[in-house]
């Protein structure tokens, strides 16, 4: 009996050892994303095969543009909407994901995975929407060795490039671009508040055709960048429609945040325009030549901005 529990012992030792040899052959390169921006990530690759399966075409729209062609307003709403610490942690946020733990423990489901944007990066780039524990291992590992690699706001612009928005439509500028006709850079408030709420589910919220929980999130959103100083009261008051609005945007104008007595802003952002916060907060805005900023409420990077410009979210 003992010999055959050597034996048994001996084996699973082996096969760790050979998992752990072909984990550490096959462990993604991190370092060459910081000059080279992704040809294609393993979730656009699963989302082209289940197209072929069913006999469809596979094509689907994808445009990487630099960060500073993505409207200041979609990088922050992202980060308030997915990634509050973002810039705090290091790769994994302890916090938000006891209370994921937590709310999921307390619902007795699992709905809450409490992951950062660097793990949804790590997922979105090499692994799967699996909630397999060896998955999850090995997005932690390779979310650190993104953290080393790159910088903050790199990790931002390659999540902002690569995250799936809707059905075939991956990226900033492609969802700006297919919803609203327009840059990323051009977004305003209002539409970039409806492309981060989307995010957790995009093919259930479409920003094409946002449902009720998709303009719940869009106000949560937009409450979020008031309270933290991110946009002006006066400018969304006097702010001038356009003259033939996208039917999206006209039912964001219908349905502005309601949550407090005044409104925000939702100007685009420009070139060289730096917005000041309001009585009491400051400007969230650095300039175009910084390259690592404060987490949210403080600020996100650089708003400097030019026209034109570039899966599944959270639920792990």
């Amino acid at each position: 009996m003992a010999a055959v529990l050597r034996r048994l012992l001996i084996a699973a030792v082996i096969a760790i050892i050979a998992f752990g040899a072909f984990e550490w052959i096959t462990f993604p390169d991190t370092a060459i994303l910081a000059k080279e921006p992704p040809k294609t990530t393993a979730f656009m690759e699963l989302r082209k095969d289940s197209l072929r399966a069913v006999g469809q075409d596979d094509h689907i729209d994808y445009r990487f543009v630099p960060y500073a062609q993505i409207s200041p307003y979609l990088r922050r709403a992202v980060l308030v909407a997915e990634d509050s610490n973002f810039y705090e942690h290091e790769a994994v946020d302890t916090k938000a994901m006891k209370e994921a733990i937590q709310r999921d423990w307390s619902r007795r489901r699992l709905t809450h995975g409490g992951s950062t944007i660097t793990q949804q990066l790590a997922k979105n780039l090499y692994l799967s929407p699996s909630r397999n524990p060896f998955r999850k291992v090995k997005e932690y590992f390779i979310a650190r060795s993104l953290e080393s690699h790159l910088t903050k706001k790199r990790i931002l612009e390659l999540y902002l490039n690569v995250v799936e928005m809707g059905e075939r439509v991956y990226g900033a500028e492609a969802a700006s671009r297919f919803y609203f006709q327009k840059s990323a850079a051009d977004l305003t408030p209002q539409q970039a508040a409806l492309l981060a709420g989307c995010l957790p589910n995009p093919r259930l919220m479409n920003p094409g055709d946002a449902n009720r929980r998709l303009r719940s999130r869009q106000r949560m959103i937009l409450s979020r960048l008031r309270r933290w100083g991110y946009l002006f009261e006066t400018e969304v008051l006097t702010e001038k429609k356009p003259d033939a609005a996208p039917a999206v945007d006209t039912a964001l104008e219908q349905a502005p945040p309601t949550d407090t007595a005044t409104t925000d802003t939702a100007t685009t952002s420009t070139e060289t325009t730096t917005p000041t916060s309001t009585a009491g907060t400051q400007s969230p805005e650095p300039t175009a030549t910084t390259t690592e900023t404060p987490a949210p409420p403080k600020s996100d990077t650089t708003s400097t901005t030019t026209t034109p410009g570039s899966g599944t979210g959270r639920s792990d």
